[in-house]
């Protein structure tokens, strides 16, 4: 039975993501499926990159593959992550109707962490990041991108790294990524062909 520190933490958790998520979060309380690289990944991307510029013309500054389903031979959820740099995501009138017209939904919104909003896809499983032009946050994401598509060192580490997390029971889906937020500054801090799968361990804090 978990004790009454532990149901306050969850309590507390859960709050804080319903306070930025539209509509109401049902607890994970499972493993993370994760599943090879399908080949098919890149497909569905481009239909949906194709689908966002035909909605937002020029409101849609940059459209990227990102996430583990944009790095060949990585495993991942089977989840297309797409990255949207719109110039304002906070001005929501600009874009926001023009992509629930065609089906995508809101599901997220972040004022506080560089003004992120998420979107889930009509008929396709995706997370769509949408981000204000010059945001860190996006460079970053490009930045962690093409250095697992370059470095096998680095792609390997996070691979081992995220099968090792995936065993474990987690409340919240959105935990489980914030678990990898260790390896993956590691692997952006360390020199290309530096990082190995022998510190997955300590990644992941065993």
């Amino acid at each position: 039975m978990a004790s009454q520190a532990d149901g306050t933490e969850e309590e507390r958790r859960d709050m804080e993501l319903q306070a930025v998520s539209i509509g109401t979060i049902n607890p994970h309380n499972a493993q993370i499926t994760l599943a090879r690289y399908d080949p098919d990944w890149p497909r569905l991307f481009n239909r949906e990159a194709d689908r966002l510029r035909s909605v937002l013309g020029e409101e849609a500054l940059r459209i990227e593959h990102v996430g583990s389903t944009s790095v060949p031979g990585l495993i991942a959820k089977p989840i297309i992550d797409i990255l949207l740099v719109v110039p304002d995501a906070a001005d929501e009138p600009r874009y926001v109707p023009q992509l629930e017209a065609v089906g995508y939904v809101l599901r997220i919104r972040e004022p506080e962490w560089f003004e992120h909003r998420l979107f889930k896809g009509p008929d396709t499983s995706i997370n769509l990041h949408t981000f204000s032009s010059g945001v860190t946050e996006a460079e970053r994401m490009l930045r962690f991108r093409d250095r697992l598509r370059d470095d096998d060192a680095a792609r390997d580490l996070y691979a081992c790294t995220k099968r090792q997390l995936a065993q474990r029971t987690w409340r919240h889906v959105q935990d489980y990524a914030d678990a990898k937020t260790a390896v993956i500054q590691e692997i952006l801090d360390q020199p290309a062909g530096r990082t190995t799968p022998d510190s997955a361990a300590d990644a992941v804090g065993e």
